[in-house]
């Protein structure tokens, strides 16, 4: 069984992504944990802050559990996935992040048996169908989850993807909400 954490985004204004979400990653874990982490939609000249928020946001929410934390590079993504037991897709632009994972073939079953955590576009790209808040789009998933998604979702905003694939739940991620679904 394979466990998917998924965050509705951050709000660069109000702050990085809270506690909840390494906590859950982290739970149920054993002493020695390898962690990647994967930016493959950051901005270039936010790079290096994210790396460290997210190294300290960890280290912060590990108890004693020992942390061996690598950063995904494409060229090694699946050889980088083998290794990993926690595989952070962090957020940016999604159709970014979707043109570099579709790449690799056989995601979900480098996925199974590994606890997948998805910030924001890293939430988006796991489903079957996504709306970009940015762009203003429907883009099509990697299709791992039986589900629509929109992170940074508000209440009271209407559901764009509520007419697309109407079989099919959505899922609304307000930001710093983490949920847990095990498939």
């Amino acid at each position: 069984m394979t466990k998917f954490v998924l965050h509705g985004g951050f709000n660069k204004e109000k702050g990085f992504i809270q506690d909840e979400f390494f906590l859950e990653m982290l739970k149920n874990t054993p002493p020695d944990v390898k962690i990647l982490l994967v930016y493959f939609a950051e901005r270039e000249d936010l790079l290096q802050l994210r790396i460290e928020q997210s190294k300290e946001q960890f280290n912060k929410n590990k108890g004693s559990k020992n942390l061996d934390v690598k950063i995904a590079s494409e060229d090694t993504f699946v050889e980088d996935c083998i290794w990993a037991d926690i595989i952070c897709i962090y957020g940016g632009r999604t159709v970014k992040l979707m043109e570099v994972l579709k790449k690799y073939k056989n995601l979900e079953q480098l996925f199974t048996g590994k606890i997948i955590a998805g910030d924001s576009a890293g939430a988006n790209v796991l489903g079957q169908l996504f709306y970009s808040k940015n762009s203003k789009e429907i883009g099509k998933g990697l299709r791992i989850l039986p589900f629509k998604i929109i992170v940074h979702y508000k209440d009271g905003t209407l559901n764009p993807l509520a007419h697309v694939e109407p079989n099919l739940e959505t899922l609304l991620l307000h930001e710093y909400e983490t949920i847990v679904k095990y498939y």
